[in-house]
């Protein structure tokens, strides 16, 4: 998918919300255990229940990667069965030198067939650049997360800025804003504003939202651009919203809730333009 799709598909939608498939099959409802294929059955409801009210989908590979073969066998149902047009992201954190880079390049955009991939950088350029040689496919860059620990190495001051800052301006460097996207987590959000007007163009996937107490309201209000640049993830307060028979319906009763606070905030930058 390319820029301009997707900026197409948030303005038809009026959402720019991205659903966490960060699927745990202990957290699933019992019901679901005698499936042959439990975390699909989870990931196809759940899909059913939310397709028209996002535009994007992310899968963290860890909670496929850890259950072996069959968690791989259940990635690949799940994105295959994404509907075509949603943009769908690899959340997988790789990178590592050149060759290899270009190997876990082809891993999720040849044969996953994702549009998109987190991308570590900490190895530098070369780690970076095998992920943005494949068109209209995505390298979505660790900027600044919204974990505890980015306070570790992030934030820690280098001359007269910020690790995550020299991050971000490399990152510009290396790609564009058709080709790269950052990691920009919702509960950074005395630093949202200053790292738009640093980076104004690029999409940010901004994760945190709903369980780790991240507010849409400043994301939105803070961070969006002309294009709205922004896709918001929420997964457990979707996914897990409800444990019983319905919990789809659960879980689209909150994503509903997302997608009408979006589509204010939508409305407002178009007023304002």
């Amino acid at each position: 998918m390319n820029r301009q799709e997707l900026v197409n598909l948030i303005k038809e939608k009026q959402s720019y919300l991205c659903v966490g498939l960060d699927t745990d099959v202990q957290k699933i409802p019992k019901h679901l255990l005698s499936h042959a294929d439990p975390v699909f059955a989870f990931n196809k409801a759940i899909i059913d229940a939310t397709k028209d009210l996002c535009v994007a989908y992310k899968i963290n590979t860890a909670f496929y990667e850890s259950m072996g073969m069959r968690g791989w066998e259940s990635l690949q149902r799940t994105i295959e069965y994404i509907p075509s047009g949603i943009f769908t992201i690899a959340d997988a954190k790789r990178g590592d030198i050149g060759n290899t880079s270009t190997q876990y390049a082809k891993t999720f955009f040849e044969t996953y067939k994702f549009d998109s991939v987190t991308v570590a950088p900490y190895m530098g350029k070369d780690s970076v650049t095998p992920f943005l040689q494949f068109s209209e496919k995505w390298a979505i860059l660790l900027g600044l997360t919204s974990n505890e620990g980015s306070q570790d190495f992030q934030m820690q001051q280098i001359g007269d800025e910020f690790l995550f800052e020299k991050v971000l301006k490399a990152g510009m460097e290396w790609g564009t804003p058709e080709n790269l996207m950052f990691v920009v987590g919702a509960t950074q959000s005395s630093q949202l504003g200053y790292i738009r007007k640093l980076v104004p163009d690029h999409f940010f996937l901004v994760p945190g939202v709903g369980a780790q107490g991240g507010s849409l309201e400043e994301i939105s209000l803070q961070a969006m651009n002309k294009d709205c640049g922004l896709l918001v993830n929420a997964s457990r307060a979707i996914i897990y919203a409800g444990n019983g028979e319905d919990f789809a319906t659960d879980a689209r009763r909150i994503a509903k809730q997302y997608q009408v606070e979006m589509a204010g905030y939508l409305n407002k930058m178009v007023a304002t333009v």
